[in-house]
């Protein structure tokens, strides 16, 4: 990374540099987009992974986590405003599609304005929502509890720079005046929860989707700012509930980075094997709910005797079946129940039987691959530019599983395949998390009878506090790249944690993925993409 500081450097004089945690180049907000360009056209970081929005009360402004998806290596790029009034940033989303909707969510809780945005509207809150919820002076007592019907418009805002620098306000139409606009959703099959997919359509064919989220937006990242850090910890498995035990173990890692604890090998081992249990489980739930959504019912069935054969495995041990809460800050909750190995071989023992099942009443069936091949294809391009990640990413031709690119825990370790297929269409993505499955096995086999002894907790300060400092980690979760920015004070409660989670640019490239393609195929390719509204809006 010398020679990538070196080179900004070169470029741009102006820089200054903080390599506390990845290297994090500082920069005017006049030379932001150029620093972005170079970045991703010269150095070849080409993976936007989050926008995070900041308050630093004298200042604002935003820290942009960058990857190269050639080496895998990271930078950061941090750029301020000291303009609490009219805070403005420039865009970069036309260097990457997901920055339309990353610049909206911190326009949303902070008041950002990004100049040249297209689309300058809150994401997650109403439009008559008054402040800013994540600014450090904001008072809640502005907006008590609506009673009214939800607003809507068909007009947003974009702020123009013109050639003598001034930026002039624009409104642009959301929709074309005379286009026939349906809603899909907030309750619909299509949506997988409660999200509202706005649709215009020239008779079946779908022109353009507006989507509409933050009905269960729950204000998780301002709640975690009054809490102590091992209180935050309760609300991992209220994202994705599929991916409780990985959330855990992605909040628990930065955390414990942070205060330098290290966990034994056997928290180590135990953490591992329930990540991967879960990801079973939650390909198996994704198979038989897509297959329902398709029509055939009866996989739903099939999928559910092994997924409630690890939900009851979970049972014993954490004393839950969904919302997980077994991860500790230096551990987990509790060891592992005497029946824990006997049970989790028998699971390995009727797997293989499962998917062979799976893969012949289904993928094979030729009403399946009309419905699927060819169906919502995604470039690895867009799945790069969209930030789409896990199996779907994968799906297109990305090798994108932090397993194998940033390994974390022991993973580095272990023998396992990172599943890469090539044609990018829901069959794709269907095929992807079938294969998965067998890598998890194969992960949870090298370690069931290496399970090694020590300890399940290390000492931890019953007052705990971090450092002043920051740090960013990701996991890979059961629908993609998990990340969590934490930012400390150095007191009791985290001074900003941001949220990074798989299911938001998947959800957003849906408006790409659908254009030209007919209504009906619309539960495929949200099916196939497999979001998790509550991941979604946090």
């Amino acid at each position: 990374m010398a020679d990538i500081q070196e080179r900004i450097a070169g470029q741009f004089p102006e820089a200054t540099f903080d390599t506390s945690d990845v290297l994090t180049v500082e920069i005017p907000d006049a030379k932001l987009h150029a620093l972005a360009r170079f970045l991703r056209d010269e150095l070849h970081f080409d993976y936007l992974m989050t926008i995070v929005g900041m308050d630093w009360v004298e200042k604002m402004g935003c820290i942009y986590y960058l990857q190269s998806t050639a080496d895998h290596n990271r930078i950061a790029i941090k750029a301020t405003t000291a303009d609490r009034e009219n805070p403005m940033l420039h865009s970069i989303a036309d260097l990457w599609q997901i920055a339309v909707i990353y610049e909206r969510e911190v326009f949303d809780f902070f008041g950002i304005v990004f100049i040249g945005n297209p689309d300058m509207r809150r994401l997650f809150l109403s439009i008559d929502w008054k402040g800013y919820p994540l600014r450090k002076d904001y008072d809640p007592s502005l907006n008590p509890v609506p009673t009214e019907n939800e607003r809507q418009s068909d007009f947003t805002n974009t702020y123009v720079e013109q050639s003598d620098g001034k930026i002039v306000k624009e409104q642009a139409r959301v929709f074309e005046e005379d286009d026939f606009v349906v809603n899909i959703g907030p309750q619909h099959p299509a949506t997988h929860g409660v999200l509202r997919f706005r649709t215009a359509v020239d008779g079946e064919t779908i022109k353009k989707i507006d989507v509409y989220m933050g009905y269960i937006h729950r204000g998780i990242e301002k709640i975690c700012e009054g809490l102590t850090y091992p209180q935050t910890l309760h609300f991992m498995d209220r994202m994705d509930y599929f991916s409780a035990h990985n959330y855990h173990h992605g909040l628990c890692m930065t955390i414990e980075q942070a205060a330098g604890i290290e966990v034994s090998r056997r928290v180590q081992v135990i953490r591992v094997i329930m990540d991967e249990l879960s990801r079973i489980a939650s390909h198996c739930l994704f198979i038989g709910t897509f297959c329902m959504d398709l029509g055939a019912t009866t996989m739903l069935f099939y999928t559910l005797r092994v997924r409630e054969q690890i939900l009851d495995i979970m049972d014993k041990t954490c004393g839950a079946r969904m919302t997980f809460n077994y991860d500790t800050i230096g551990g987990v909750m509790q060891d592992l129940h005497p029946d824990f190995v006997k049970d989790v071989k028998a699971l390995l023992a009727v797997l293989p039987a499962n998917l062979k099942e799976y893969d012949k009443l289904f993928t094979g069936n030729v009403i399946t691959r009309n419905r699927m091949e060819g169906v919502g294809y995604m470039s690895r391009e867009d799945a790069v530019t969209w930030s789409v990640t896990g199996p779907s990413g994968r799906a297109s031709g990305w090798a994108c599983d932090i397993r194998k690119t940033n390994p974390y825990s022991i993973y580095q370790e272990l023998d396992f395949e990172q599943v890469v297929m090539h044609e990018g269409d829901a069959m794709a993505r269907f095929k992807v998390r079938m294969k998965e499955i067998e890598e998890s096995a194969k992960i949870i086999a090298q370690l069931i009878d290496n399970i090694p002894d020590g300890e399940i907790q290390a000492k931890v300060s019953k007052v705990f506090k971090l450092p002043a400092g920051h740090w960013f980690r990701t996991v890979e979760g059961c629908r993609g790249a998990f990340g969590v920015y934490l930012e400390s004070d150095g007191t009791v409660n985290p001074y900003r944690i941001k949220l990074v989670p798989p299911c938001l640019p998947a959800a957003a490239a849906v408006d790409h993925l659908t254009r030209g393609q007919k209504i009906a195929d619309l539960i495929t390719i949200g099916g196939s993409l497999d979001y998790i509204v509550p991941d979604i809006d946090r």
